[in-house]
């Protein structure tokens, strides 16, 4: 299903990825520190700013190339930086769905250079599945507001440029009350409080924030007040394929590992991989990649076709739900492939295991996916 320039943007991405992303995977988990080279590594590719149309200077990619871009950074060893590609587009797409023309003139332009991060600021330390009920206020002051508050597991929350926060600026009940604002993270009040310690996709940072009087002006609030989520919901349904696509290409970059020891390594007389047990461990782990490779380009390949967004949204909570499960199940038995081997720090796998747990949890949890999928059929 994927064109001839779809083939060569993913052999272009495959080859930076194996020059710049695979030496330095394993010293990114142990550092927990993101190299800020590759930010113009990737936005010299266009990467960053996948999502900016061309009429304001961006590459104007489509889904299918985001889905390929991560699947191909995860693939060479880091389900971490493969979270950088593709890493504005849920704020770009909220700026397209809801922003007036003048605020997407002045921002889109300077994400468009691939050298500008941004952030989605919704989740609360009591709020995440339903934001609705989230905490954090907005309060008219002159021609502008005043937001206090305090956001948790903001993905580039400490490196971000702009970060569009969600905050509740009238009384109306749930998402009725919610207003989205673009913040310039650069002005007093945006306060980086925590960098989280994770378990796992180390080297992209995650934070605690406090919104401390943080004072935004009145065009920048993206979309009508009180109609926020709106400004939110089609990016975060279109970014869960793209989160199915590193699964992907972290279940791919696992099994091949695992594939290569099983061939090399001997026990007995014969090599791993001659046990049968092995082979259809690898079988079902091959297959699974395959099942959930084909799901996320559906996905992908409905929205650019022009799918009604129902379905490109019952399709992306499949993809995610599938994949993510997927890239646990692989990641672990590609582990006990290597057996005892598996568990030691000599080999990337049991870094790998701890990467895609966090695949089920963020983006909308799994269990979140499935009360999606359920509302789509039962309709």
């Amino acid at each position: 299903m994927l064109t001839a320039e779809h083939e060569e943007f993913r052999a272009s991405v495959r080859a930076m990825a194996a020059a710049h992303v695979a030496p330095i995977a394993d010293e990114l988990d142990r550092t927990d520190e993101f190299p800020a080279r590759l930010i113009e590594v990737f936005g010299d590719l266009g990467l960053i700013q996948l999502a900016v149309p061309t009429e304001y200077g961006g590459p104007g990619a489509d889904l299918i190339a985001t889905c390929i871009a991560r699947e191909e950074v995860a693939r060479a060893g880091s389900m971490a930086l493969a979270q950088l590609a593709g890493e504005t587009g849920i704020v770009v797409q909220g700026l397209l769905d809801s922003a007036d023309d003048a605020l997407r003139k002045r921002i889109l332009p300077e994400l468009a250079e691939g050298r500008t991060l941004t952030c989605i600021a919704i989740t609360e330390n009591d709020v995440g599945s339903d934001p609705a009920m989230l905490r954090t206020t907005a309060v008219r002051d002159g021609a502008g507001w005043v937001i206090n508050g305090a956001k948790q597991f903001i993905t580039w929350g400490s490196l971000a440029r702009y970060a569009l926060v969600f905050a509740r600026s009238n009384d109306a009940p749930r998402a009725a009350g919610v207003s989205a604002f673009l913040v310039d993270t650069d002005q007093p009040g945006w306060v980086v409080a925590r960098d989280n310690d994770k378990m796992g996709q180390r080297g992209v940072p995650n934070n605690e924030i406090l919104l401390n009087d943080l004072r935004v002006p009145d065009e920048m609030r993206v979309g009508p007040e009180g109609r926020g989520f709106s400004a939110a919901l089609r990016g975060l349904h279109l970014n869960r394929p793209t989160v199915a696509a590193i699964a992907v290409g972290g279940a791919q970059c696992a099994l091949d590992y695992a594939a290569r020891y099983a061939a090399q390594r001997e026990t007995g007389g014969q090599p791993v991989a001659d046990y049968q047990g092995i082979r259809w461990m690898i079988a079902e782990a091959a297959t699974q990649v395959e099942a959930a490779r084909s799901l996320v380009y559906r996905c992908a390949e409905a929205h650019d076709a022009g799918a009604p967004h129902r379905e490109v949204t019952r399709l992306s909570s499949m993809a995610k739900l599938f994949a993510t499960d997927m890239v646990q199940r692989v990641t672990a038995d590609s582990l006990q492939i290597l057996g005892g081997h598996g568990y030691m720090r000599d080999h990337p796998v049991e870094r790998y295991v701890r990467d895609a747990r966090l695949m089920s949890i963020y983006e909308g949890t799994n269990e979140i996916q499935k009360n999606i999928i359920a509302r789509a059929v039962l309709r």
